[in-house]
């Protein structure tokens, strides 16, 4: 029957190698989803964009990211209901969680972050969309059978109340996308996966996180957080480098896209545009963290002690490490001249016209290498 057809198909495992997280094992439904349409266009979207240019090891994609997310969620939620059994955490709330992971960034477009601000207001309310496209437009009936449909779309967790899980398992929704801290097993692979791929050393340890993290009711909200052990605090930030898939633009017929055709082949043949200089605004509190707003993410990350296991708490500012900046990105301008042939006079007539510009703002002019003229103008 419809009963045994199931469990013989849960039963299958897949499993293969991963440069980051070693042997992954995922359900079969996920391989499912990954076998579609939707979810292969990600092979084609730069994990890092533009960085691909500077970093030739930045060869990494949104497909390979997505499976590490999927994969660490699972370990996450995993971790938790083996050692807190109360929570009640059953292979419903399992699977769910693993999907949420694996299509978090479904909805990624061309230009990626950049497509966000420019059509559409956040990747994540398109990932929702993408996957509901996903399920009506594919076989994938079976999902609908085993869970309940509403749960998957845990990626996008705008307010409460869900409409997927009751209240007591609200630490269910900061598995994924965190919103109350940010701090989520998307950015644990995106640490690791991309600083490998740049060849950095990542010092942040998501295994350590998974193996101490404990959820706890907090009183503020009366809600159920996942919190972190006391001596195993970390320091999160993160630099949103935009993406972009420049073959879908290089090797359009459209006569609207000529110019920015002949912009990514200048980039790509790295005939670049001169550069005149560099200058920083005046640098303000960051407001925006993690797409949170709040000025300062710290008190939203809820602790707790091996003497109190089951008492969150805050953490003062002042034992916050120093490495926690006020401004967690900055702001530069930096001005090129257009043109493919420029004489240096043109070119220090541009320059003292961004110096006097400068002046006018109050901001300071850094050219990035510059000329003894402008070495001379600058100061």
């Amino acid at each position: 029957g419809d009963n045994d057809m199931v469990q013989l198909y849960l039963s299958l495992r897949y499993v293969f190698n991963d440069p980051i997280h070693g042997t992954v094992e995922l359900h079969p439904l996920l391989i499912k989803i990954i076998d579609t349409p939707q979810f292969q266009r990600l092979r084609n979207i730069k994990q890092l964009g533009g960085a691909y240019f500077v970093y030739p090891g930045a060869s990494h994609n949104r497909f390979e990211h997505s499976i590490g997310v999927g994969h660490l969620a699972g370990q996450l939620v995993e971790a938790l209901r083996t050692r807190q059994p109360e929570l009640d955490i059953n292979d419903r709330d399992v699977l769910c969680v693993k999907i949420a992971g694996l299509c978090h960034d479904l909805g990624h477009g061309p230009f990626s972050h950049l497509y966000d601000q420019m059509f559409i207001p956040k990747h994540e309310e398109a990932s929702v969309e993408m996957f509901d496209h996903l399920v009506e437009f594919t076989n994938l009936n079976i999902i609908i059978i085993i869970t309940d449909y509403n749960a998957i779309n845990m990626l996008s967790s705008p307010q409460w109340p869900y409409c997927g899980r009751p209240k007591d398992k609200s630490f269910l929704f900061e598995i994924v996308a965190n919103k109350t801290n940010g701090i989520d097993v998307d950015k644990f692979d995106y640490f690791a996966r991309d600083c490998y791929h740049l060849g950095m050393q990542n010092n942040f340890d998501h295994l350590r996180f998974i193996q101490f993290a404990r959820v706890i009711k907090v009183k503020k909200d009366e809600l159920n957080h996942i919190c972190l052990y006391g001596s195993n605090s970390a320091v999160f930030h993160s630099v949103c480098l935009v993406d972009h898939v420049f073959e879908q633009i290089l090797n359009s017929p459209s006569v609207e896209l000529a110019e920015a055709k002949k912009i990514l082949e200048r980039i790509i043949s790295r005939d670049h545009y001169r550069f005149l200089g560099e200058t920083k605004p005046r640098q303000v509190l960051t407001r925006v963290y993690f797409s949170l707003p709040l000025l300062d993410p710290i008190k939203n990350v809820y602790f707790y002690s091996k003497r109190n296991p089951n008492t969150a708490f805050n953490i003062p500012r002042d034992q916050v490490s120093k490495l926690l900046p006020a401004c967690f990105s900055e702001q530069l301008i930096r001005v090129y001249s257009k043109k493919k042939k420029t004489d240096e006079q043109s070119l220090e007539a541009a320059r003292r016209h961004l110096i006097k510009w400068c002046k006018a703002k109050g901001f300071l002019l850094y050219p990035l290498a510059p000329s003894h003229k402008t070495k001379e103008l600058a100061s």
